[in-house]
């Protein structure tokens, strides 16, 4: 890959202790012990994240994942917002997506939700997939699904969000939650790439997500 031919776009949160579910101790200083190092608390689905099926009790651990996951072509799908909770539909993507997204390609739901973090309807009235636009995830064999909310379905309603992600983690797609950056995106495709820490038996992990946008 020639990366002069494209922009790349970091699509990830920075992990600071205002980020829930984060947080670090100094435990070595340059000044007493000629380096420094943190040790890091991180829930396994703060900030940006990826799922592994084993979230959802369905096989599959994180660091099973087969690299080739990680990486492929991703359309930026913009998806009108005009109200809290809403359901996105497949109606709702665009008439190329529906007709040219091809199987092994990823989707990039750009709901503009960024501006709502540290607030609490960032989880409580984020957008959701429906089931409709879950099934049509399988369907079309899409490789991963992005989003900017911390959850593609609704955290307060257990069903619901384990339905969501049965559907989609079942039918082996891989889920990224928490995205930003994503307006920073000028092009409707991208090279997404989108690496998790290896944890052995983990269900999911914090992910550095990087959109390549040729130039």
């Amino acid at each position: 890959m020639d990366l002069s031919a494209y922009n790349l776009i970091d699509i990830t949160q920075t992990y600071d202790p205002g980020v829930p579910g984060f947080d670090y101790q100094i435990v070595k200083s340059y000044e007493e012990d000629g380096w420094n190092a943190l040790n890091l608390n991180i829930y396994s689905h703060s900030g940006t994240h990826m799922d592994a099926p084993a979230h959802f009790n369905l096989p599959g651990t994180i660091e099973n994942i087969p690299p080739d996951q990680f990486i492929g072509r991703a359309w930026i799908a913009p998806i009108l917002i005009h109200e809290h909770q809403q359901l996105i539909l497949v109606k709702d993507l665009s008439p190329q997506i529906i007709n040219d997204l091809q199987p092994g390609d990823s989707l990039i739901l750009h709901t503009n939700w960024n501006p709502e973090i540290g607030l609490d309807v960032y989880r409580d009235a984020l957008p959701r997939i429906s089931e409709e636009l879950a099934l049509w995830c399988v369907n079309r064999q899409i490789k991963m699904l992005a989003v900017e909310p911390p959850s593609v379905a609704d955290v307060n309603n257990m069903e619901e969000v384990t339905k969501i992600h049965l559907i989609l983690l079942g039918g082996n797609v891989v889920i990224i939650e928490g995205l930003i950056n994503v307006d920073k995106i000028q092009k409707d495709r991208v090279i997404l790439m989108a690496f998790p820490l290896k944890i052995k038996g983990g269900d999911g992990s914090p992910a550095r997500v990087i959109a390549f946008e040729e130039k």
